[in-house]
């Protein structure tokens, strides 16, 4: 079996090489760091799933490959079902840490969508890609390897085209083609996970030309490799990490921007090197099966959120059945963006390769139901959980704690039946998921809700529908 557990995970984060940053500071060990210990006890959660009886389906599957029992987010999507079993699992980690673990998610969509790209380029320019992302998947799923996925470049000037940036690291991009593989260079910004992962895999971020080819670039990289430099991305209370206390919980998300400074990647881990034809697939397959899935996230968080603001209803001394209507929307906008986000894998289809990706029209209008509907979940939350959840009034753990001070603070606290101190720790947990580094990238993450317009726009058969209309109505010019 190539099951691991959270033990044996941890010891592979603990004998990497060094080289993230936060606030300046070279971080020596992401397993007990107070700015990466908590992502990697979201990512550790995984792992425990794949041992919990009552998951351990979800979390684990029959490789494609080889017939062993692996975990799941390092396995291929063949199937309808594998791909409902993405969304599945997504919304169940939310369950498990409140926030999201990037590692289990982009690195999983991004190798799938390479065993497809890989087999069309392969076809027609005769390269062995395909067979090198095979060796690479069989070490994945043996060692239990989590993978980052690193698409969005820094970009630049949003108005120029890679090739043309006055600040050419704006973009990954191949500086030099050598016989044992390829250097690279750039700057991959945003990106979930990282100080949790044992690889990043490496996508173009755009559908290129040939004038540049050389931003036509895949490759799967050890987080650890030399060039790279990682640099923690800040979020409004991380500065709260650093404290003792129930202030944010023992979970937690990073994002990262991804410095290469001509990094080597030999050939067995380079799975596109300027074939640029092929870059729009990429974007293609990746968004269909992101935004498709993606609605489980912000579904599985918004299911937190429905039972953080029950609970403060009773902790403030109301029953939670006088918000009943509100806890019903927030019911309703979760379902909403799980199920068009199933509804899209369903109206997907099986490629040549094998693998199975969602339709895309669905998936994009799932998208633009991400970046709104969990934003009125999370207003709903406040609302349910009144002023101590929002105004940004309450105490801090510390002064709870304070021994002048402390059981007078508590004392007063208390409103209903339970503790003050559980009624302090679900309000700061309703801020964390609605105004704190809980929040999921709703609005941006897995790409921009205009974006995902266009693509539904493009894809929307407007003269098809005017014949309808004019048909039913009898019209005839």
């Amino acid at each position: 079996m190539a099951l691991i557990t959270r033990e044996k995970y941890i010891q592979s984060l603990k004998r990497m090489r060094p080289n993230v940053y936060k606030f300046g500071e070279l971080i020596t060990d992401v397993t007990t760091h107070p700015a990466t210990r908590r992502t990697v006890e979201s990512h550790a959660r995984g792992f425990d799933a794949a041992y919990d009886s009552k998951l351990e389906e979800l979390f684990t599957t029959k490789s494609y490959l080889t017939g062993d029992r692996i975990h799941r987010f390092n396995g291929l999507m063949k199937k309808m079902e594998d791909v409902i079993h993405n969304s599945k699992l997504k919304r169940t980690m939310y369950h498990l840490t409140g926030t999201c673990t990037g590692g289990l998610c982009v690195g999983w969509n991004a190798q799938n969508v390479l065993w497809a790209v890989s087999n069309e380029i392969d076809k027609e320019y005769g390269t062995c890609y395909h067979q090198r992302l095979k060796r690479w998947l069989l070490l994945a799923e043996e060692e239990g390897w989590v993978a980052a996925g690193a698409l969005t470049d820094a970009k630049g000037d949003r108005s120029k085209k890679p090739a043309n940036q006055p600040v050419p690291d704006a973009n990954l991009r191949i500086m030099e083609k050598r016989e044992d593989g390829i250097i690279i260079r750039g700057a991959k910004i945003m990106i979930c996970g990282v100080a949790a992962a044992n690889e990043i895999f490496i996508l173009p971020s755009g559908a290129y030309d040939e004038a540049n080819k050389n931003y036509a670039v895949a490759c799967v990289v050890p987080r650890d490799i030399e060039g790279l430099t990682i640099v923690e991305a800040r979020r409004p209370s991380d500065r709260r990490e650093y404290e003792e206390g129930f202030d944010i919980p023992e979970t937690g998300i990073t994002q990262a921007y991804l410095l290469f400074n001509n990094v080597f990647v030999p050939n067995e881990r380079v799975f596109m090197a300027g074939e640029y034809k092929y870059t729009g697939n990429i974007i293609s397959y990746f968004s269909a099966n992101h935004r498709a899935c993606i609605g489980a996230c912000v579904a599985g968080q918004g299911d937190v959120m429905l039972g953080a603001a029950a609970m403060l209803a009773r902790a403030n001394g109301l029953s939670e059945k006088i918000f009943s209507d509100k806890l019903t929307q927030m019911a309703v906008n979760n379902e909403t963006t799980f199920s068009v986000g199933v509804g899209a894998i369903a109206l997907g289809k099986q490629h040549p390769s094998g693998i199975w990706f969602s339709d895309p029209i669905t998936a994009h209008t799932n998208k633009v139901h991400v970046a709104t509907l969990p934003y009125e979940t999370k207003r709903l939350c406040q609302e349910i959980g009144g002023g101590i959840v929002e105004t940004g009034c309450l105490p801090s753990y510390l002064d709870l704690q304070n021994e002048e001070y402390g059981d007078y603070l508590l004392n007063v606290l208390k409103a209903g039946s339970v503790s003050a101190e559980t009624r302090v720790r679900m309000a700061r947990l309703a801020e964390w998921l609605t105004l704190g580094a809980g929040v999921p990238g709703c609005m941006h993450g897995g790409g921009a809700p205009d974006g995902a317009k266009i693509v539904v726009e493009a894809y929307t058969p407007l003269e098809e529908y005017i014949d309808y209309a004019r048909r039913i109505a009898g019209v005839t010019e």
